[in-house]
């Protein structure tokens, strides 16, 4: 599982193109969920659905709160699940490393795009 940060907007919009199954965690730094997310992400990377993953790390103090609230964000932490682009899931708050790894089994799974169920919330993504 490869890990990236967003420094910029254009950082998260370049991540979202580049990369079909992306794992959007959404933080702030003085949160004590987002720190416990951040063990349970560790936990989960050693997971078999976190193989060929990318995580994108996106801080509220770098990217700014104008832009968390732009994609409708109402709470740090929160994952988004982007497969080829497009929003597929959100988990809001702590998620545990099993539920995070069946959001991605489920929402991003291995293998051709065609085979990701529904579109997730629609939201579209830049």
């Amino acid at each position: 599982m490869q890990t990236l940060h967003a420094a910029s907007p254009d950082d998260w919009r370049a991540a979202i193109a580049a990369h079909p199954r992306l794992l959007v965690d959404y933080y702030k730094d003085d949160c004590p969920a987002c720190r416990m997310l951040d063990l349970s992400l560790q936990r989960f990377a050693g997971a078999p659905a976190a193989a060929g993953l990318v995580v994108l790390k996106a801080r509220l103090e770098t990217l700014g709160e104008d832009f968390f609230r732009g994609l409708g964000l109402r709470q740090t932490p929160t994952l988004s699940l982007v497969g080829d682009g497009v929003e597929r899931c959100r988990l809001p708050g702590f998620q545990p490393p099993a539920r995070i790894a069946a959001a991605v089994l489920r929402w991003l799974p291995p293998g051709p795009a065609s085979v990701v169920r529904g579109t997730g919330t629609g939201r579209p993504q830049g």
